[in-house]
C-alpha cells in the first residue's frame, strides 16, 4: 500500500505584523504565526521599517534591510525565538 506525500513548499508568501504577533504566509497555504517579542529587533522597529522586507534565500527567509533581521522558515516552524530570548 503506498502513501501519497503532498510536498510542502515553505517559500515565503507574505509577512504581516501586529502589535504582539508576527504572521508569515507559506506557499503551500499554511501560516505561521509566533510571538512578536521573540524577535525585538522587530518589536522595536516602525510601521514603516516592518512593511519593507523581502524574500531571502530564494524565499526560504525574510529579510528586513533596514533592520539587519533575517528569520528562516525552518526556524519558524521549529519555534526558534531569536538568541538570548526566553520564550
Amino acid at each position: 500500500m503506498g502513501i501519497l506525500a503532498i510536498a510542502a513548499d515553505e517559500r515565503v508568501r507574505d509577512v504581516r505584523i501586529g502589535d504582539a504577533r508576527l504572521s508569515v504566509d507559506l506557499m503551500d497555504g499554511r501560516t505561521i504565526a509566533v510571538p512578536l517579542v521573540w524577535y525585538p529587533r522587530l518589536a522595536a522597529a516602525s510601521p514603516e521599517a516592518l512593511a519593507y522586507w523581502e524574500p531571502a534565500g530564494g524565499g526560504d527567509g525574510i529579510h528586513w534591510p533596514d533592520l539587519d533581521e533575517d528569520l528562516s522558515t525552518q526556524g519558524l516552524l521549529r519555534g526558534a525565538p531569536a538568541p538570548g530570548v526566553n520564550p
